[in-house]
């Protein structure tokens, strides 16, 4: 729980937690003496503090990228440790000739674990709530968030509904720029068109990069997604290869900033769409349009042709690999019964701007005229329908859900119901709250008598909190305090 999670990063309660020794198992680690099994669970008495200097061993990158992410850091991503190994070979080359053959070859990355593979175990081993939290505090820090959480152990994937159930986002379309109106409201309840983002094969471009170019301008260019040439996005990815994360771009009601002048979701597959059919399958099924990135193309194709989807196909392809071939693309494109504006080709006349300004354009003209728009909500049925497994199915969630719905289900006229069910607070805070302030600030004592002045203020304040105890717990506040005192 939250709770929970707040007090361990202060170091004053026990926290339970799982941990993947494959990821932060480290030979010399004490702390990897408490990590022997794949999802064993363990109880880690957290009272030291993690600071950005101590981090020696790989099972204190989670801790760190914690403690940051709560703090809605966005360097929280930035995670690596030194290990005594490799300060020692740095001490050694410094005492050595030069070799110049070192220059050519690859640093070593042991001190490196993807941010992908850390927030990947995080969320497996995580209870629901904290996920809640952690993705929460991803979506303040303009991170993706987990869509599809997959589970190396199981082959398995997961809804992440539950844990996005607490982001609300607020957003003007264009249609109200005028009035200044905005829209808010809860990001799974949201009826957005999804742009799915997929790689075939491998790829020579890094995918996620030129997403995130696509949804900022150079001026305000965000690291939305993880990538290759950003700090420890080079390091091999363990455990998140099948993470589908998702983010929102959300305009303003500025036509001379806004990218998209509706509101869209993106989605980002990460690895090859033949290992993860599955979601691929979901992605087709949900989204408005798929763009599929690719070197080389079977012209077979079977993968592209066989999906039951609803999305419409784009391919996004780089003439300048070795591997690519025009008649194959030819050749996929017929069976596929796609036109020219279907394809988007990065040529060697083409640099990086006019590539994206392209891809832009046409994600711009799916999101304008799309009518295939899904609530998040609504996915985890096509989630059902393929076996991909809801985190909102388990008891705890279920029951959290029922208790939150018996209390929301009352709220018809929201400043009648905060005084109906929460007497206590309200005017009689308010008043108390200046009263308090005066006490310190003494503004208005005029020429009375300070110590009588304070009394008198004093008196007042027993006098409202009298008031306050006069009234009996409201059955809001009974269902609420029932809730979170049952075990479990």
């Amino acid at each position: 729980s939250l709770v929970t999670l707040m007090l361990f990063i202060y170091g004053e309660t026990v926290v339970e937690y799982r941990c993947y020794r494959m990821s932060f198992g480290e030979p010399n680690d004490p702390g990897s003496r408490e990590i022997v099994n794949n999802l064993i669970q363990l109880t880690y008495l957290a009272r030291k503090t993690i600071s950005d200097n101590s981090l020696e061993y790989k099972s204190d990158l989670p801790w760190h990228f914690l403690k940051k992410l709560m703090m809605v850091n966005v360097t929280a991503r930035s995670v690596q440790y030194i290990s005594d190994c490799g300060s020692n070979c740095a001490d050694e080359s410094e005492n050595t000739d030069s070799d110049l053959d070192d220059l050519f070859e690859s640093p070593k990355t042991g001190g490196k674990l993807n941010p992908l593979d850390i927030i990947t175990a995080l969320f497996l081993c995580s209870d629901g709530f904290l996920q809640q939290e952690m993705a929460l505090k991803m979506s303040m820090c303009q991170f993706s968030v987990p869509l599809l959480l997959p589970n190396c152990d199981t082959n398995q994937c997961t809804l992440m509904l539950w844990a996005m159930r607490d982001i609300v986002k607020e957003y003007r379309p264009q249609s109200l720029s005028e009035s200044k109106g905005f829209i808010e409201d809860r990001i799974v309840l949201s009826e957005l068109p999804m742009i799915s983002f997929v790689r075939l094969g491998e790829c020579s471009w890094s995918k996620s990069e030129i997403l995130n170019k696509l949804l900022t301008d150079s001026q305000q260019y965000h690291e939305t997604f993880v990538h290759h040439n950003m700090e420890c996005g080079d390091s091999p990815r363990r455990i998140s290869n099948g993470l589908t994360e998702i983010t929102w771009y959300l305009p303003a009601g500025n036509t001379n900033i806004d990218i998209f002048s509706q509101p869209v979701a993106v989605a980002n597959l990460r690895g090859d769409i033949e290992s993860f059919e599955t979601q691929y399958s979901f992605l087709c099924q949900t989204s408005a349009a798929v763009f599929v990135f690719f070197d080389h193309l079977d012209s077979e194709c079977s993968l592209l042709t066989n999906q039951n989807r609803k999305a419409k196909i784009y391919l996004v392809g780089n003439y300048e690999s070795k591997c690519f071939s025009k008649d194959a693309l030819k050749e996929v494109a017929t069976k596929l019964n796609l036109t020219k504006n279907n394809i988007i080709i990065k040529t060697k006349q083409k640099n990086d701007a006019d590539f994206v300004k392209d891809l832009r354009e046409t994600v711009r003209d799916v999101v304008e005229n799309s009518n295939m728009k899904m609530t998040i909500e609504q996915m985890a049925d096509i989630a059902h329908e393929l076996g991909i497994l809801v985190d909102e199915d388990s008891p705890e969630c279920q029951i959290a859900k029922t208790n939150a719905e018996a209390i929301t289900a009352e709220i018809q006229d929201i400043l009648k119901y905060k005084e109906d069910q929460l007497p206590r607070q309200g005017e009689i805070w308010k008043e108390l709250t200046c009263l308090e302030k005066e006490e310190f600030r003494l503004r208005k004592v005029g020429s009375n008598n300070i110590e009588d002045y304070k009394s008198d203020l004093h008196l007042k304040k027993e006098e409202l909190r009298e008031k306050q105890n006069s009234y009996d717990m409201s059955t809001t506040m009974k269902c609420f305090i029932n809730a979170i005192s049952r075990p479990g």
